[in-house]
């Protein structure tokens, strides 16, 4: 496995995306890495590593790249943008579509939590995706940005599967709110594949907190997860 990374230019500023891959020649499908709030962490890099195990080409954007280096990512995420994050996005996909290691015509992209969110806008504003993994993610029922619209209210330009993973202790989604995405979901004929895990919560994967993190929920969710990104992509 090979683990670098890449500067990408997004509008007057530069992106630093981590990348992990087979170390053969082969070309593989690729999967977009949208962060958790904790930014390019242990935990995300801990994901790259999981998805290039099984083949992939995973790669993780610094969504905070407009921010202060060094700064609490809680506050970073709290300046987050959606015109900015579909710019982001969209030069992220654009950079791996070119990558000698990629298959342009096999795309896919996984999300936990505030990544999760960032996934379903990849979803709505670039129609490159043919499977997608969301876990635990929230706020997609409300707008960010100027002149940006609810990320839901665009379900109908995702024309792939979906993968859901989610806690029935969550607040944010909570089953309410996932149960309502499964109508909409199933409303625009959108072949989708939802769990939720009883007693675990928010973040029930990230093994850096102890508060939340539910390990029996979070191996079958990793087993889930992989076995879909295999059916759909490989």
């Amino acid at each position: 496995m090979i683990i670098g990374t890449a500067t990408l230019k997004v509008g007057t500023g530069a992106m630093e995306m981590t990348v992990a891959r087979p170390d053969d020649a082969d070309r593989h499908p690729a999967v977009l890495v949208c962060h958790h709030r904790g930014g390019v962490d242990d935990f995300t890099r801990y994901a790259l590593v999981r998805l290039a195990e099984i083949g992939l080409v995973a790669a993780a954007p610094n969504f905070y790249h407009r921010r202060p280096q060094g700064e609490d990512p809680v506050a970073s995420m709290k300046h987050l943008d959606d015109n900015e994050l579909v710019a982001d996005i969209n030069a992220a996909v654009a950079h791996l579509v070119e990558m000698p290691s990629v298959r342009a015509d096999r795309v896919g992209t996984v999300g936990h939590c505030l990544g999760g969110r960032t996934s379903y806008l990849a979803l709505v504003y670039n129609p490159v995706f043919m499977a997608a993994a969301l876990l635990y993610h929230g706020n997609i029922f409300e707008a960010r940005g100027a002149g940006m619209v609810a990320p839901v209210e665009l379900t109908a330009k995702i024309h792939c599967p979906v993968l859901g993973l989610f806690g029935a202790d969550d607040k944010n989604p909570s089953p309410e709110a996932t149960g309502r995405l499964a109508e909409i979901f199933t409303g625009h004929g959108i072949r989708h594949e939802f769990h939720t895990y009883s007693d675990t919560g928010h973040a029930f994967q990230d093994f850096h907190d102890p508060g939340h993190y539910r390990q029996a929920s979070a191996d079958d969710a990793w087993a889930k997860l992989l076995a879909f990104l295999r059916r759909e992509m490989l």
